[in-house]
């Protein structure tokens, strides 16, 4: 019971501690040239959003076909780091201990698998969009 308002205790602290400094950060200004970068990031996403939407159709269509984009572009890196962990735990830490190092290729394995899902998911959208609408 202890333990639990111990760490409890710690999380409410954190969050304030969290809270504070995004409030501060919140506060600072920023300056034109980051701002002038953030507008040209935010019109250059809304443009591509657009060309998205015209070239599939619909609103609907060219929304999931961008977020399927971004889930592709963005899950190499994530997937490259678990496959890594996974290796860190099978080779390095495995050696002695057995159970870590099933632990280590099921991680392997887990993050082969949304790799490669999340590589053919845009495709496959674009062929039923493509073919399958009729």
């Amino acid at each position: 019971m202890k333990k639990a308002v111990v760490i409890f205790a710690i999380f409410i602290v954190l969050i304030g501690i969290f809270a504070q400094c995004s409030v501060k950060a919140s506060e600072d200004v920023i300056d034109e040239e980051t701002q002038s970068k953030i507008i040209e990031i935010k019109d250059n996403q809304a443009k591509s959003l657009e060309d998205y939407k015209v070239k599939y159709g619909t609103d609907a269509y060219g929304l999931v076909a961008y977020i399927l984009n971004l889930v592709r572009i963005y899950s190499i890196p994530f997937c490259f780091l678990g496959i890594a962990i996974g290796a860190i735990h099978q080779y390095i830490i495995g050696i002695r201990k057995l159970d870590t190092l099933e632990k280590g290729m099921g991680l392997i394995v887990t993050f082969v698998t949304i790799l490669i899902i999340c590589q053919v998911l845009p495709l496959a959208f674009a062929v039923f969009v493509k073919f399958g609408r009729g």
